[in-house]
């Protein structure tokens, strides 16, 4: 069985990447503005995009089963640990950024470990 509590966490962290797409997207020089960065706004879309993936695919699937949820675990975790990784040899470093990925990694691992998934 399936912790109600995990799947309001799939669905707050649709509600999270949904917004930072809707920025990434829409307003990318806003984005680069405020962290005083120089790029492309291909780059910043591309990266919404994939927010978009990653959030709409936690909405469709958040009724769904243990083996689902199992899996999308797994890519949350990846793509979490990548991203902090990815952050922290950048410059400059992004500590806001890194910590609200690094509570969404804890989020994670606690119900991949915690309910065996």
């Amino acid at each position: 069985m399936l912790p109600k509590s995990l799947r309001t966490w799939f669905v707050f962290h649709f509600i999270v990447d949904i917004f930072a797409a809707f920025l990434l997207i829409f307003y990318p020089q806003t984005i680069l503005d405020f962290f005083g960065f120089q790029s492309d706004f291909i780059s910043l879309r591309l990266i919404g995009a994939a927010l978009i993936g990653i959030g709409g695919t936690s909405w469709l699937m958040h009724k769904q089963g243990r083996k689902i949820y199992s899996s999308m675990l797994n890519l949350k975790i990846l793509w979490s640990v990548s991203a902090i990784l990815v952050l922290l040899f950048s410059e400059p470093i992004l500590w806001s950024i890194i910590f609200i990925f690094i509570i969404f990694l804890g989020v994670w691992i606690y119900y991949k470990k915690s309910y065996n998934l």
